[in-house]
């Protein structure tokens, strides 16, 4: 374990690329480079909500002194003498170009390694940045406990993500239109400490090819390859294809992953799409209840829902193009980039239907038709049958206990769910009769089940509730919470109040089902 204050310095990302060379800051374009320099907005009274005891035995720091850690890691006091900074990326936002975005509120403040491998250190809601545009570079207490509890929910679920390390209030008020309604209101600000291997972007490549800068595209280009790819060799064209073949992998992976638990991101913009296949950026994310693969948790998406649950696989092959088109001077071939974008989705589908079947606990794989797995995704969707829920008993059901089982995970009322009892039957007796053809011990495949199908998930309501307590100063909630998901996959019988569909209370209630941006 390593004082906090003693961390060994890691290659600098702002060591080897363009610097922003105006170091004022004001928000405004920021051409030629890769990042711009600046300094945390101090919060006035920052205080310690919770932190990630299991990430900071991981990385190797241990809170000797929390008051110097509160300090370090809200933004009152910089880390030893690192010059921290924001970096600059473009994007598309719901399949448009949105030029430069940028680290908007979120600032590098420390880096270090571990076992040869990078660690950053991420504040968010740390003060505006030049890539504000009109924002206050701020985060509320609300989202911030979100993302906290979401980041490290996903890690234990066995998710690709970036960690939340720690979660301080910072003393001051924000003023936030939660609805888009007029009504704005001054929330309890706070900051969140992000931490990854690297915070680098699809859209931090696009926004460079897209000002034809081949100076620092290639830069940036070899530096994340050195650091965070060094497997694939020397650049080189060559390098180039085999690393957009790597990154297409990994973010394929984590899809099948999303896909496997119910989560639903919400907000795939490429800006917030991780060049290392992580799970990143928590703003309105939920998982899936009534399974309904159309479902969307983001206000702004409600309309053309591009970002609904169903639509991840493709909105990431999708972002993989704008990624491979921002490589496209670096290898001036399109063949070998348009292979790696059509193998994605055949190799997906097959992945996809593979995790079904395990889902399911079935393993002979080949035995099971599309046709079955389809008809069961309609007969989820039409019961509104609770996805966590369902999988989870499926594990432990009987032939005369599964009618017992849709009662007890839909949202629908008994008699609604009698209408569709001939198809689940069908449906059943097909499943039932591919169960018994593995002649498999029931407990093992039950255990095996299990490992794939997790007991509890961060409902959006779960969170709300968290939230609402600590916006009066009760945080034993969040702890509650965070312990709760360091096992999502055990039984926990002390904890089965959270085993349980979303509550009627929740069905309509703000922050309860889609939210916002507004954070």
């Amino acid at each position: 374990m390593t004082h906090i204050l003693d961390l060994p310095l890691a290659p600098s990302f702002s060591a080897e690329l363009a610097a922003d060379k105006n170091e004022e800051n004001s928000s405004r374009q920021v051409p030629d480079a890769c990042f711009s320099y600046v300094k945390t907005l101090e919060p006035s009274n920052p205080k310690l909500v919770h932190f990630s005891s299991k990430l900071l035995k991981e990385i190797g720091v241990e809170v000797k002194n929390q008051e110097e850690f509160t300090a370090v890691f809200s933004g009152k006091k910089p880390y030893n003498n690192f010059k921290s900074y924001a970096m600059c990326y473009g994007g598309h936002q719901f399949g448009h170009w949105a030029g430069q975005l940028g680290d908007g509120r979120a600032i590098n403040i420390a880096e270090t390694e571990k076992d040869g491998k990078p660690i950053k250190f991420q504040l968010k809601g740390a003060g505006p940045t030049p890539y504000s545009r009109t924002a206050d570079g701020l985060a509320v207490l609300r989202s911030s406990i979100r993302e906290y509890l979401c980041s490290e929910a996903m890690s234990t679920l066995g998710i690709p993500t970036t960690r939340a390390m720690s979660l301080a209030t910072t003393g001051d008020f924000v003023p936030r239109d939660m609805l888009y309604n007029g009504n704005v209101q001054e929330e309890q600000g706070a900051v969140v400490c992000r931490v990854a291997p690297s915070f680098i972007r699809f859209g931090s490549f696009e926004i460079l090819a897209s000002r034809q800068d081949k100076e620092n595209l290639t830069k940036l280009a070899n530096y994340t390859i050195k650091h965070h790819y060094p497997e694939l060799g020397e650049p080189s064209k060559e390098t180039y294809i085999k690393f957009i073949q790597e990154v297409s992998d990994r973010t394929r992976k984590m899809i099948l992953d999303w896909q496997r638990v119910g989560f639903v991101h919400g907000v795939m913009n490429t800006d917030n799409m991780s060049i290392l296949g992580l799970t990143i950026d928590y703003g309105p994310y939920g998982w899936l209840e009534d399974f309904n693969p159309g479902w969307t948790p983001n206000t702004t998406d409600a309309q053309h829902r591009r970002y609904r649950f169903g639509n991840q696989a493709s909105v990431a092959q999708w972002n993989l193009m704008q990624l491979a088109n921002a490589f496209y001077p670096l290898i001036e071939e399109t063949e070998p980039l348009q292979s790696i974008l059509d193998d994605f989705q055949d190799t997906f589908t097959k992945e996809y239907h593979e995790m079904s079947c395990h889902k399911l606990g079935l393993y002979q794989t080949e035995k099971v038709t599309e046709e079955f797995t389809a008809k069961l995704e309609k007969n989820l969707t039409h019961s509104e049958i609770d996805m966590t829920l369902f999988y989870r008993e499926l594990s432990k059901e009987t032939p005369e206990k599964f009618w017992h089982i849709l009662k007890a995970t839909t949202y629908l009322k008994k008699k609604e769910l009698k209408l569709h009892k001939k198809c689940w039957m069908s449906w059943y007796e097909s499943y039932q009769a591919l169960v018994d053809s593995e002649n498999m011990d029931k407990e093992a495949r039950s255990v095996k089940m299990n490992a794939v199908n997790p007991k509890y998930v961060l409902r959006n309501y779960m969170a709300q509730l968290a939230i609402e307590a600590a916006e009066n100063g009760n945080y034993e909630l969040i702890d509650e919470l965070y312990q709760l998901l360091q096992n999502p996959y055990d039984n926990q019988p002390e904890h089965n109040k959270w085993y349980a569909k979303r509550p009627e209370w929740a069905n309509d209630k703000v922050g309860c089902s889609m939210l916002s941006c507004s954070s």
